[in-house]
């Protein structure tokens, strides 16, 4: 059995429910493009969950005979990712779904959808606005962006705000979700009651996606739906919000229902305080109402502060009390104030910073460990001088950039600028460009050393011929300017020894024969490998006496040449 919400999907405009006005300004921008590129490339559909933002988009292609490239939350969707299926979709030719080529100048159209545009999230979409802003920009095909939160979308990118058409869903009414759900019943031969419809939709508050899925499992296993099974599945779900609360303590006259609501709301006492508080102005225009609520709220307030100081936390019961029926019995004038509800300015404030402050917080600590130092002192003493070189030093902002591992939005707050600025974009891409040719050079295989054969150990030493000491030419006296073996200009592997073939670059083992002994210096063991690569030496650790308490590490050697030197 097939998901309902696709089942019953509008496949034209026409189906989509509720928001007339949406459908034609989307009809007609689609129409514009029949006459070449317009100046808004791009749409932007606002909207909560489930009022048919992306039904319409979709509804929009087959109407208008346009396949379709859609990216959504599930797939991943970094700056690369982005250029190469959306972009690249958007300038290019292509084919359709039928195998046939599409060309742009003959009219040929694919429409472009970014779902969720305004959830991109760190790492896991790195770079995605920049790519956002130039796929509006550079679009040869129509885009649509679907977004809940706009402001997300727009504080982050310009091209989003300036460069697009931006429609706006409004949440379906109860009674055209209704007759929808009629007609998919009817179609699945199940016997609705019309009181079960009606709290289906209520319940779903303008959600039409989940206003199907609690008439489809509802389904399950019968063929009728009573308005007992709706009233139950409503019941698990009913939340009321902070707006019905507000409307309740002081539009209506009745203050046990303002405390019912509010029980029923999932808020802290605190932020209930903060709406009362700056709503109250504006619904209590007498004075003496004015006095009397915020004598009642003040009461309140000094509840909730005992909550906090004592940790006594039935201390809230009292301040809820009285900060919804006392601050409803306050009003004795007649009538009500008909403006809209406000919400709160102060989490509105703290809200729109909170994205901000937390970029702040995730750069500071960065500073500070790479720094050595506290969060504050770097915050405080380093962060607003580093603002002022990376403004005006691009060399600095390369650097901190890749020494701190900042992000897009980190470096943006740095420089402050938007995320998918051409300063910000310049950083990343030359630090992208850096890692991909890390990359590459980590992977092309380097030359090994081929180490000469040493002989086994029987056939290490070469016999020595006995002489005669009267025979035996005394060696050469060592030079008295050079004061270890690898004291010769260069050193070992400035000279060439390393490898060479050459024995003469060696003046300490110049006058000594095949089989004789040369001991190493102190301060020679470090380099001893580059002599055994020469070819003509052999390290030989000496018989040390068992009570020689030095380590292993600093015994001597002896270094054993395997030929003559002038050989």
């Amino acid at each position: 059995m097939s998901d309902w919400t696709e089942k019953y999907r509008p496949r034209t405009l026409d189906g989509v429910l509720g928001n007339p006005s949406a459908v034609n300004t989307m009809r007609n921008w689609a129409k514009s493009w029949e006459k070449g590129i317009p100046d808004k490339r791009a749409l932007v559909l606002i909207g909560s969950p489930g009022v048919g933002k992306t039904t319409s988009a979709l509804a929009l292609a087959e109407e208008m005979g346009w396949d379709v490239v859609e990216m959504n939350a599930s797939d991943h969707r970094t700056e690369g990712e982005i250029e190469r299926i959306a972009l690249r979709g958007s300038v290019f030719n292509t084919f359709d779904r039928d195998g046939n080529y599409s060309s742009a100048s003959e009219g040929k159209r694919k429409l472009i959808i970014l779902d969720e545009a305004d959830n991109f999230f760190g790492r896991t979409d790195y770079g995605a606005y920049p790519a956002v802003g130039r796929l509006i920009k550079n679009t040869k095909q129509p885009v649509i962006l679907i977004v809940n939160d706009f402001y997300e979308l727009k504080r982050r990118s310009d091209a989003a705000k300036n460069d697009t058409l931006q429609i706006t869903f409004k949440k379906t009414s109860a009674a055209s979700m209704t007759k929808a759900l009629r007609r998919i019943a009817e179609s699945e031969g199940i016997i609705a009651d019309q009181d079960a419809l009606d709290i289906i939709a209520s319940d779903a508050a303008g959600d039409m996606r989940a206003a199907v899925r609690n008439l489809e499992s509802l389904s399950l296993g019968t063929d009728r739906i009573t308005s007992e099974m709706a009233a139950e599945l409503s019941g698990r779900d009913t939340r009321k919000d902070m707006y019905a609360l507000m409307y309740s303590i002081f539009r209506k006259s009745d203050p046990s229902e303002a405390r019912r609501v509010y029980s029923e709301i999932d808020s802290e006492p605190s932020d209930t305080e903060l709406w009362i508080d700056d709503n109250m102005p504006y619904e209590y225009a007498d004075k003496g109402d004015l006095v009397r609520g915020y004598e009642a709220l003040c009461r309140a307030d000094i509840f909730l502060g005992r909550v906090h100081r004592r940790q006594y936390y039935r201390f809230w019961a009292y301040a809820g009390d009285i900060m919804t029926m006392g601050v409803a019995v306050a009003r004795m004038s007649p009538g009500h104030s008909y403006e809209r509800i406000r919400f709160p300015s102060f989490l509105s404030k703290m809200s729109k910073s909170k994205a901000v402050r937390s970029i702040r917080g995730s750069l500071v600590s960065k500073i500070s460990v790479a720094y050595h130092t506290s969060t504050n002192r770097a915050s405080s003493d380093i962060l607003p001088y580093m603002k002022i070189l990376a403004s005006g030093d691009p060399e600095f902002r390369l650097s901190i950039a890749g020494s701190l591992g900042l992000e897009p939005a980190e470096l943006a707050f740095l420089l402050d600028s938007k995320i998918d600025s051409a300063p910000v974009r310049a950083v990343f891409k030359e630090l992208s460009e850096t890692e991909e040719k890390r990359r590459l050079a980590s992977q092309i295989p380097r030359r090994s050393a081929v180490l000469p054969e040493v002989p086994d150990k029987a056939s290490a030493m070469p016999s020595v011929p006995e002489k005669s000491a009267a025979a035996e030419k005394p060696s050469a006296p060592k030079q008295k300017g050079q004061k270890s073996l690898f004291d010769f200009r260069g050193g070992c592997y400035g000279s060439g020894l390393q490898g060479s073939s050459d024995k003469t670059a060696v003046p300490h083992i110049q006058g000594s024969r095949r089989g004789q002994a040369v001991p190493l210096d102190e301060g020679e063991h470090a380099s001893r490998e580059a002599l055994l690569q020469t070819g003509f030496l052999r390290h030989q650790k000496p018989q040390m006496p068992a009570d020689d308490s030095r380590s292993e590490r600093m015994q001597p050697y002896v270094l054993l040449l395997l030929e003559d030197p002038g050989t």
